[in-house]
């Protein structure tokens, strides 16, 4: 969400998105400009790819094609139903969430130019302010959403679905080098996942990369591990021998964390065990961008091969702003807040949008497979020691 000139904007902004230039800039990317096609399926005949046709390409892996039940029938989770088959051509996913050491070889080859990095215009904002002319000048300032670990208790009200916007805070400054805002820095944290950057700058980094953003229905697939009817990736008990298994929030939200996962933020890549694809981070550490429009109600008219996700967004709480699908959970969430980490949970986000728990991975197909950086032999683990 958005959230540029929150400071004395008024309130509204902290209830709307805020819609920014996200076409990267010549230089950013050295090929034509971003044109997002819904993903194809490799196959036409009746039965899905299921053989790997290639080597696996460095840091990926292999998720043979098939069918799975996608979704869940509870009602606590309405944008979750109906629990619906989908078949799916196979394709090879990152096993990782791109981390800031993959983010930074990108950037340095292509020198591309984050949302978060770049200063908002008053016209970024029309149609979300009564008037773009009121904005002041100083407050259209580069930077991206945090937590704002300062706020009052006294003052937090959960009586809107969107209360939680209520313990977010705009910081200038905050974008994938500096991910709490100036002086801060990725020291320590190269294998960390990337954070602040928007569905747009996922998206460049895969036309780079040769890649693109996964599906929902590619995601939840390979966050499922082969299997039906998980809560999550590992089985359907959260902390199974009373261990956790991976990084959210421990404790009421927003008001104590008790940090039993020994991570307050973002936890290094590989940090907790894989699922049965050897894909690790597939619930908690960061959420992860997908190729989605986000509509509440698509699950029911889905087709069941391949599906692309809706031709459009919408989102009832917030209809003004086009979001895309967010999937996996954060460290942010609880067991009394979203409860994002299980595989079938769904979110959403503005597209134009960074924020300090979010990121993503990448899915290759065989049909991208000769053009793709990621399935030649060198490997980014190698350029980012280059840099240490």
């Amino acid at each position: 969400m958005r959230m540029v000139a929150c400071l004395v904007v008024p309130v509204l902004l902290f209830f709307v998105g805020c819609n920014r230039d996200s076409t990267p800039s010549p230089a950013a990317v050295p090929t034509a400009p971003v044109v997002v096609r819904a993903p194809t399926a490799d196959a036409t005949a009746d039965q899905p790819i299921v053989e790997e046709p290639h080597p696996t390409p460095a840091g990926m892996r292999w998720i043979p094609g098939g069918s799975f039940t996608m979704g869940s029938n509870n009602p606590k989770f309405p944008d979750e139903l109906p629990a619906h088959r989908v078949t799916l051509d196979g394709f090879w996913i990152d096993e990782t969430e791109i981390t800031n050491a993959q983010f930074r070889e990108f950037v340095e080859a292509t020198g591309y130019v984050t949302v978060a990095e770049k200063k908002p215009k008053p016209e970024d904002f029309a149609g979300q302010v009564e008037n773009v002319a009121d904005i002041p000048p100083e407050n259209l300032v580069a930077g991206s959403i945090c937590f704002n670990s300062k706020f009052d208790p006294k003052m937090l009200r959960k009586d809107h679905p969107l209360w939680p916007y209520q313990v977010w805070k705009y910081v200038a400054g905050a974008n994938w080098r500096e991910p709490e805002g100036p002086g801060s820095n990725l020291e320590g944290r190269w294998e960390h996942p990337v954070v602040h950057v928007s569905w747009n700058d996922a998206l460049a980094y895969c036309r780079w990369a040769g890649t693109r953003l996964p599906t929902e229905a590619e995601w939840e697939y390979a966050a499922r591990g082969g299997h039906e009817g998980w809560e999550y990736p590992w089985g359907n008990e959260r902390n199974p021998d009373g261990k956790w298994l991976h990084n959210i929030w421990q404790g009421e939200f927003p008001v104590q964390n008790d940090v039993t996962d020994g991570f307050v933020q973002t936890s290094p890549v590989k940090t907790f065990p894989p699922n049965d694809y050897g894909l690790y981070d597939m619930s908690g550490n960061v959420w992860e961008w997908c190729y989605d429009w986000y509509q509440p109600d698509y699950y029911a008219v889905s087709p069941e091969r391949n599906p692309p996700g809706p031709a459009d967004s919408l989102d009832p709480l917030e209809p003004t702003i086009p979001k895309r699908v967010q999937r996996g959970g954060s460290f942010m969430c609880s067991d009394t807040y979203c409860i994002g980490y299980r595989v079938a949970a769904r979110m959403k986000g503005d597209l134009n949008s960074g924020s300090f728990h979010c990121g993503f991975r990448t899915v290759l197909t065989p049909s991208q497979w000769e053009k793709s950086r990621r399935a030649q032999p060198r490997t980014t683990a190698a350029a980012a020691a280059s840099h240490e």
